[in-house]
């Protein structure tokens, strides 16, 4: 069937679901990833000028590739499948744009090759493309997780295994799953002298997404490395949360608030903020009414630009329930939590997510006082 993105249109196969199959995989619920790939690499032209090399490391059906193209970069696509390799050319020759496709396995070629721009979107764990990602792209590497149960501790041993880290599953088992992937990628890029600044990422339905922008010194990646990564120590009964920087985890005996000894230690992680919000302002500005997914990608960036950089988020509906309350309106409840002296911002993981810098006591006075 023809599918329409932005300015290409391209063939894909009919597929039911989002699991992977045997045809070329296409995942139409992808579309917002995809809208906002485009006004990343957009955006990201003003950041860095020199960068005109992209690379879709998976291609599939080539349209992430296509779109790229179609936007003037110099785009190499790659799969190992054959069918795949053929379908990505015929939707470039279809929509008349230039570029290369190439059937080869993309740790191979990022060992042969150098590319501004590297965009890994695999099936499941980016983690097995990290090395050859980060050894060989100039500029930004852009990635997708779509294990966001090993990620966010939900499946424990997994994630342990794919990211060298300790996730747990907690009530903000989102961002768990933000910062586990960034301080994993983050230490694999230091193995070879590359530092990352994490310009534009979410977590959106089943997957992260984020996007590198990449410094190729040894003291960028020990502020990658050692500076902006630790440890989040959260009580499951009482929902108080920490956050520890370094690489050795230091986690409290008992809790601060309650003295519960069930204490969950997670990381090492990302602390560090995980959006530029100028640059995020920027890609909002490049989200263009062809796109599908634009009023909800407009969102999310106007979102992001607001969002504070706490390292965890809150449910209120959780909270409430916890404090045995009804929940306020959101906004509110967040204006109430500011009058009160903190600052507090919605997430972007959903309508009932917010950031603050307001301890837990400061939080329920704020929604008791609007409780009915």
């Amino acid at each position: 069937m023809e599918v329409t993105e932005g300015a290409v249109t391209v063939e894909v196969p009919e597929q039911e679901g989002e699991g992977k199959t045997e045809a070329v995989f296409f995942n139409p619920v992808q579309e917002l990833n995809r809208d906002l790939t485009v006004a990343v690499l957009d955006a990201y032209r003003d950041r860095e000028p020199r960068a005109e090399t992209y690379l879709d490391a998976m291609t599939a059906t080539g349209v992430r590739g296509a779109r790229a193209a179609a936007q003037g970069w110099d785009v190499t696509c790659a799969d190992v499948d054959p069918e795949a390799v053929a379908l990505a050319q015929e939707n470039l020759d279809r929509n008349d744009l230039a570029g290369r496709v190439v059937e080869r396995d993309v740790n191979a070629l990022l060992w042969d090759d150098y590319f501004d721009v590297v965009d890994v979107d695999p099936f499941g764990s980016p983690m097995p493309f990290a090395d050859a990602a980060f050894a060989n792209t100039r500029d930004l590497v852009c990635v997708t997780a779509t294990d966001t149960a090993p990620l966010c501790g939900a499946h424990f041993d997994s994630g342990v295994r794919s990211y060298s880290a300790t996730p747990r599953n907690t009530d903000f088992h989102a961002e768990m799953g933000v910062r586990i992937l960034l301080g994993a990628l983050a230490r694999t890029a230091g193995r070879f002298d590359v530092g990352v600044d994490p310009v534009f990422t979410h977590a959106t339905s089943h997957y992260v997404r984020t996007y590198l922008d990449c410094s190729h010194s040894a003291t960028a990646s020990n502020a990658s490395v050692q500076d902006a990564q630790g440890h989040l120590y959260h009580c499951e009964d009482c929902l108080y949360r920490e956050a520890d920087r370094g690489l050795v985890a230091h986690p409290p005996d008992s809790c601060p608030r309650c003295e519960s000894d069930r204490i969950s230690a997670a990381g090492p992680l990302w602390l560090d903020a995980y959006v530029d919000r100028e640059f995020a302002a920027a890609v909002r500005e490049r989200v263009t009414d062809d796109m599908g997914t634009a009023d909800d990608a407009r969102d999310l960036c106007a979102t992001l630009e607001g969002e504070l950089d706490e390292p965890s988020h809150y449910d209120q509906h959780r909270l409430c329930k916890q404090w045995g309350i009804g929940a306020p309106a959101m906004d509110a409840f967040l204006d109430a939590v500011r009058d009160a002296g903190h600052d507090a911002s919605p997430a972007h993981y959903g309508g009932t997510t917010f950031k603050t810098t307001a301890s837990i006591d400061a939080m329920e006075a704020a929604a008791s006082d609007l409780a009915p």
